[in-house]
């Protein structure tokens, strides 16, 4: 391994900037994904879902709803079976945490879903005797009839144990299995999943694709975490796993932190064009509350001088920033937050509440949030 690079905190900014795609955003959604390695998703929609919010900084012409038209199609013309080129699940390290994945990601899942199968856990660990009685049925169905949601199941047994307060067996039982990696998310109608065989939603190369030995896994974990990062603290086991892949990096006020080395040359042009004053302004952009920028809540308080928590689950009189707060990224600085919320009904994005440090305008970042979302 290198010796480590030093680097003061502004350059340490601008090339997070730039290597996280916000400087020049990638063609297409392909090339995005391929370069972060995953993009989270999630449901919640007050101002766009989570996936969009990160993707429209990142992917020229990004559209409201593409990811989900990239990984399943249109919903009146869905994706061909053997045409996918990315497909949804979690994350093996972190369950709790659903993602979108490029199809090399596919190997590297088997072990973590064949754990979950010999762990107890109410949504995602094995099965118990009344859902292995009813995943034989489900497994049978899907094979005979095609990609069924839980309200497709005949079956009106409650698991209350399950995920959600007095689910279906049928609900808790397809989850599972997703999780067991027996099926997948072939398309979603008004975000309801429908989920079909792996053979009938991967291509047959990928399905063919060796398992990894857990030493390849752990190295493809480790770079899924530089890759989505770029900057990026590492543990003991993970620089382990990848000490021939990255640069040490020294930064004033940060502890030890880690690039690849494909990034030297991004970072080593970055330190030339700040010695050479040379700088190309960025409009301010709102950033998604869970964007790769600001994921590591340490990092984001010791590198950006910002303490950024998403308070969607935190209790409304605890919130300092709101309910879906947008951090505020101006230039290579974090200035403050937006929380707005969509008023569908009345086409009109409404700012609830926000805080910008004196000398910085949002206006334009939020015109261009409430254009990405059609309203007003």
């Amino acid at each position: 391994m290198p010796p480590a690079l030093k680097l003061t905190p502004a350059v340490a900014r601008r090339f997070v900037h730039r290597a996280l795609l916000l400087t020049q955003p990638a063609p297409d959604l392909a090339t995005a994904l391929a370069h972060h390695g995953y993009v989270q998703i999630d449901p919640i929609n007050v101002c766009g879902r989570m996936h969009d919010l990160i993707l429209r900084n990142r992917v020229a012409g990004y559209r409201e709803g593409d990811l989900m038209r990239h990984l399943h199609g249109e919903a009146h013309a869905p994706l061909a079976v053997g045409t996918r080129t990315a497909f949804e699940h979690h994350l093996p390290s972190q369950q709790n945490i659903l993602v979108a994945f490029p199809l090399e990601a596919w190997p590297h899942l088997h072990a973590a879903n064949r754990a979950r199968t010999k762990h107890g856990g109410a949504w995602s660990g094995k099965l118990d005797a009344r859902q292995r009685r009813l995943a034989e049925r489900i497994l049978e169905e899907i094979a005979t009839r095609g990609p069924l949601s839980s309200q497709d199941i005949d079956d009106d047994q409650r698991d209350h144990h399950g995920w959600g307060a007095g689910a279906t067996l049928a609900k808790t039982t397809l989850q599972k299995l997703f999780f067991h990696g027996r099926v997948l998310i072939a398309k979603r109608v008004n975000q309801r999943r429908y989920y079909d065989l792996p053979e009938r939603v991967l291509p047959a190369a990928t399905l063919a694709l060796p398992e990894p030995t857990t030493r390849e896994t752990a190295r493809w974990l480790a770079t899924l975490k530089l890759r989505q990062r770029r900057l990026t603290a590492l543990k003991r086991d993970e620089l382990r796993a990848v000490e021939d892949l990255v640069q040490p990096l020294a930064i004033e006020g940060c502890g030890p932190l880690f690039c690849l080395s494909t990034d030297v040359p991004l970072l080593l042009s970055t330190i030339e064009n700040h010695e050479s004053k040379i700088e190309n302004p960025s409009p301010p952009l709102l950033l998604a509350p869970l964007d790769p920028i600001i994921y590591d809540r340490r990092l984001t308080a010791t590198l950006w001088g910002y303490d950024y928590t998403w308070e969607v689950y935190t209790p409304a009189a605890k919130r300092t920033r709101g309910y879906y707060a947008l951090p505020i990224l101006s230039g290579h600085d974090l200035v403050g937050h937006i929380d707005p919320k969509a008023d569908r009904e009345n086409r009109k994005l409404r700012v609830v509440s926000r805080r910008v440090r004196r000398g910085h305008i949002v206006a334009p970042a939020v015109r261009e949030l409430a254009r990405f979302l059609g309203l007003k």
